[in-house]
């Protein structure tokens, strides 16, 4: 079978250097897939299996060049860089992979806590300037804090352990409550957890009824001085209300690890600005000021990036590939 592999990254060369494919033949491409993608004619009419990130852009117009497309494999749990209405009346299956983050997304979400409470960068960027000022490094100790939770799935109720373990109080708003969490943590409502919370981490899938999820209105009712960490999606957060607020200092400190436009991460601003449309090139000029901010960690989409959840992830992959073709749906989600 042909598979063509894009958005490939050099931490998953050790997955196909220690592992026989045999009954694939693929091709590698780093850039991601989008409509400015020139293959050859023999890509086009022979491959049966795409796999991509969330980097690439599979819409109708790409996705139609393809003439004997079967599967299309995405090396995340979200979709929507995809277009499923296109590919169920095209009978090309998608196939993701769930509950790879449980442990590394979760641990780097605690990673970016710990920076952000404890101010470790400015330390660090105030030292290497020689200028260095212990005002402005105090922090917090965590079991003084309270973490507010959004998702309760693998990731979020990991975090949340973890944070209790610490002596944190620990908010969480979720549509499922997690049985094993319902008598060290509070489940409550979305405003009593942007009200009471001193961290608020973003634990949820992307879906057009999320969008924005956090924009100014919900700004408004966080604490003064509120720590926003976003691993889950970009498009969650509006970048615009995020930077005002952290001028202003309703907000105090920001991680993210992922962007609405994430590719905008991967070239010059002016690249950038002059292949995007107008929402992007927004993100891009917004991520630039973010950017520019001692109070602000802004990470490329790394948070699952362990040789163990890489591993996983292009295991399960193949694993997904291999189910289908012998009439599976594993992992299939549409």
């Amino acid at each position: 079978m042909k598979m063509l592999m894009f958005d490939f990254r050099d931490t998953e060369k050790g997955f196909f250097e220690t592992n026989e494919l045999r009954d694939f033949q693929i091709k590698f491409f780093k850039e991601s897939l989008s409509e400015k993608t020139e293959l050859s004619e023999d890509d086009y009419n022979n491959t049966d299996i795409i796999s991509v990130f969330t980097l690439s852009q599979l819409k109708s117009g790409v996705l139609s060049k393809f003439k004997n497309l079967r599967v299309i494999a995405t090396r995340s749990t979200a979709y929507s860089h995809i277009d499923t209405e296109y590919c169920i009346n095209k009978n090309i299956a998608v196939l993701n992979v769930e509950n790879y983050g449980s442990t590394s997304v979760a641990q780097y979400t605690i990673g970016l806590m710990f920076a952000l409470v404890r101010n470790i960068f400015p330390a660090y960027i105030g030292i290497k300037r020689h200028e260095v000022n212990l005002s402005e490094y105090e922090g917090r100790n965590l079991n003084s804090l309270t973490i507010g939770i959004i998702g309760c799935g693998a990731i979020g109720s990991t975090v949340a352990k973890i944070c209790k373990f610490f002596g944190m109080r620990v908010l969480i708003y979720s549509i499922n409550k997690k049985k094993e969490l319902e008598d060290s943590c509070e489940f409550v409502s979305f405003e009593k957890l942007l009200e009471e919370s001193d961290i608020i981490s973003l634990h949820i899938p992307y879906t057009e009824e999320n969008y924005y999820l956090i924009s100014q209105e919900e700004i408004d009712k966080m604490k003064d001085g509120v720590i926003l960490i976003n691993t889950a999606r970009g498009e969650l957060v509006d970048i615009k209300a995020l930077y005002e607020n952290l001028k202003n200092r309703k907000i105090r400190a920001v991680g993210l690890d992922v962007l609405e436009c994430e590719f905008s991460n991967t070239m010059e601003l002016s690249e950038f600005i002059d292949n995007s449309d107008s929402q992007c090139m927004e993100t891009a000029l917004f991520t630039q000021k973010l950017l520019e901010m001692k109070n602000v960690i802004i990470t490329p989409h790394i948070a699952y990036n362990t040789t163990e959840s890489v591993n996983y992830i292009l295991k399960t992959t193949i694993n997904n590939i291999r189910d289908y073709m012998k009439g599976m749906n594993s992992n299939r989600v549409c």
